[in-house]
């Protein structure tokens, strides 16, 4: 099947609560979950850090954070170690736990809908979405970044 022009390589994420669409290009690996080190006084999103390639980085639940869902790390739990967008060196990487593995999909104008609605959106969710009619949510990774931040100057 030919490629339309301007089609992008998303990943679906399991998260609890929803699935997360992300573009391919964001995701820096895919490890399995090992329980973090807490961090005092942190939200409850916050699950902690954990070491990767010599950086301690942000373990957060995202259904959580955006209050979707109440998401415990379990068997088969994955972590999606993700490439920050906001230019923050101190935090150029961050990561999202999630059930499973993330599914690859070929995101196209055609396949991807934009749900209208008027309540207002979860905390770090841009938009409501359906992809080949599978309803989806796409995360708002700068806003994201911008409450980590938050959190690192609380501490």
């Amino acid at each position: 099947m030919p490629h339309e022009s301007g089609d992008i390589r998303g990943v679906l994420i399991q998260v609890g609560g929803g699935r997360l669409l992300l573009p391919n290009a964001t995701i820096a690996e895919v490890l399995s979950y090992a329980e973090p080190e807490p961090v005092e006084a942190s939200a409850d999103w916050l699950l902690g850090r954990f070491r990767w390639r010599g950086w301690q980085l942000p373990l957060i639940a995202f259904s959580r954070l955006a209050g979707i869902g109440q998401e415990q790390p379990g068997l088969g739990s994955k972590v999606i170690v993700l490439k920050a967008l906001g230019g923050d060196r101190r935090i150029p990487y961050f990561a999202i736990l999630t059930q499973g593995f993330p599914r690859l999909v070929t995101v196209s104008r055609s396949a991807l809908e934009v749900e209208a609605g008027g309540e207002a959106l979860p905390d770090a969710i841009q938009a409501r979405v359906r992809l080949n009619d599978e309803p989806a949510l796409l995360p708002d990774l700068l806003r994201i970044e911008h409450l980590l931040q938050a959190q690192r100057e609380a501490a």
